[in-house]
């Protein structure tokens, strides 16, 4: 698959034919990309996608059944202790240790990369100012929100200063007021020069943060680019959806005739008895004509959803369903 646009200041972290099976199930299938310093890349794509096990194979975690994953130039499995030493992660479970307080749990994670001394210390306050807790220091994680258990995770995370971070659905069962204190955590990282892989499956995080992202679902690649690329791939299609109830071959072939009738780029993203989604340019415009084409097959429309070009339509275009589902 094609590597997008993006030119990278210094390629930090290459992903190359990667896969993961266990057994005959395949979780990650041959993907490859790749990101460097002062960014951030996405990997965009519904629960089960195959992210977390990328994550885990770059981290040392899982070795690929194929493939290879490099970080600052260092194989991770060849070369793993060299890899995880420029590696920072985030993982989406809490890697926490509730009875411990918060400045300990910093300092041991600090201490795990061979911090010590007045440097721990500094680089200690240093995170619990950055992350919103140099009040709550001393305070056990038992006792936290959940916004305040993922900001300590992500101090945990980068306290040894790491130039790559892996972040893995970061803001998984926040409050909004802490999914942007997140936010705004994953964007000084970047600014700062650290390269960072951003796993979600919420289309807004993708929008606002990813510099590049690659679209994964069934541990595949679907496609990977800027966000502007991407948005490029849908040109003026939108997405239709109507709900009701469609004889499925009479209103296949119904709704399939309208395209030389009206002259339109319509596409059946997928069709069941009860709801049918379309691609399709101008969509608003050709709504009587589905309509009519449905009514005339015994069919009928109870509800219609309209959604101009944006990452979730290129999904819904890609895939045939929701990235939610």
């Amino acid at each position: 698959m094609p590597q997008p646009d993006t030119v990278w200041f210094t390629t930090m972290l290459t992903v190359t034919e990667l896969s993961k099976n266990y057994g005959d199930f395949v979780a990650v299938d041959r993907i490859s990309f790749s990101a460097g310093e002062g960014g951030i890349y996405g990997l965009l794509g519904p629960n089960g996608a195959g992210k977390s096990t990328t994550i885990n194979c770059i981290a040392g975690l899982l070795k690929p059944t194929s493939g290879h994953a490099s970080v600052a130039g260092h194989d991770v499995v060849a070369e793993g202790k060299a890899a995880r030493g420029k590696l920072g992660v985030v993982p989406q479970e809490l890697a926490l240790y509730e009875d411990l307080p918060a400045v300990e749990n910093l300092r041991y994670w600090g201490k795990a990369y061979g911090l010590g001394g007045k440097a721990l210390d500094d680089r200690v306050a240093e995170v619990l100012e950055t992350i919103g807790l140099g009040d709550r220091a001393k305070d056990l994680p038992k006792t936290f929100s959940g916004g305040m258990k993922r900001r300590l995770n992500f101090g945990c995370g980068i306290v040894h200063k790491p130039p790559v971070i892996l972040l893995d659905e970061p803001t998984v069962g926040v409050d909004p007021q802490s999914r942007a204190r997140i936010f705004d955590l994953v964007e000084a990282e970047r600014d700062a020069g650290a390269c960072v892989l951003y796993t979600t499956h919420y289309m807004e995080e993708a929008e606002r943060l990813c510099d590049s992202l690659a679209i994964i679902d069934h541990g595949k690649l679907i496609a990977q680019g800027t966000v502007a690329e991407l948005r490029a791939k849908l040109g003026a299609r939108d997405v239709l959806q109507l709900t009701g109830h469609f004889p499925l071959e009479p209103t296949k072939q119904a709704i399939s005739a309208l395209v030389e009738r009206v002259n339109t780029d319509l596409e059946f993203l997928s069709q069941e008895e009860d709801s049918v989604t379309l691609s399709l340019s101008q969509a608003s415009q050709h709504l009587p004509a589905i309509f009519e084409a449905v009514a005339n097959t015994g069919g009928r429309v109870t509800e219609t959803s309209l959604r101009s070009p944006n990452l979730e339509t290129l999904f819904l275009l890609l895939t045939g369903k929701e990235l939610r589902e």
